[in-house]
């Protein structure tokens, strides 16, 4: 759909929020005020490992979500509370974070991922 980016502050009403997380993020969802995320993990050392790598996004682009932690998984809650609302820092971070946390290297790539062994289980993709 080609959403036109706003001032920083501005905020979308529920229905843009829904229709963009539908097209862009499609495993957010909004609920309460907020966008989320549910990241599944093999347990509390890949858990750890995404929420370092969460917080390192979150504080290169100085917005900072919500987490709830758990053994082996991250929710993440994202809004920006001086605008009380959903804006574009929130869509472009939560779209960060999901380029991050979910990434795999390619099939050409010289990097071979995680193998598929319980050994090595990491992050449960969708």
């Amino acid at each position: 759909m080609g959403w036109r980016k706003r001032g920083p502050e501005q905020t979308y009403s529920e229905a843009e929020i829904e229709a963009r997380l539908a097209e862009e993020l499609p495993h957010w969802y909004y609920e309460k005020g907020w966008i989320r995320r549910k990241y599944k993990t093999a347990g509390w050392k890949a858990t750890l490992m995404v929420v370092n790598t969460i917080g390192h996004l979150a504080e290169a682009a100085f917005h900072h979500p919500d987490l709830t932690v758990s053994y082996a998984f991250v929710i993440v809650k994202l809004m920006t509370h001086s605008a009380k609302g959903i804006t574009d820092k929130d869509f472009e971070l939560a779209r960060k974070i999901e380029e991050v946390v979910m990434w795999r290297p390619g099939e050409d790539s010289a990097l071979e991922g995680t193998p598929d062994d319980p050994r090595f289980k990491y992050i449960k993709y969708d």
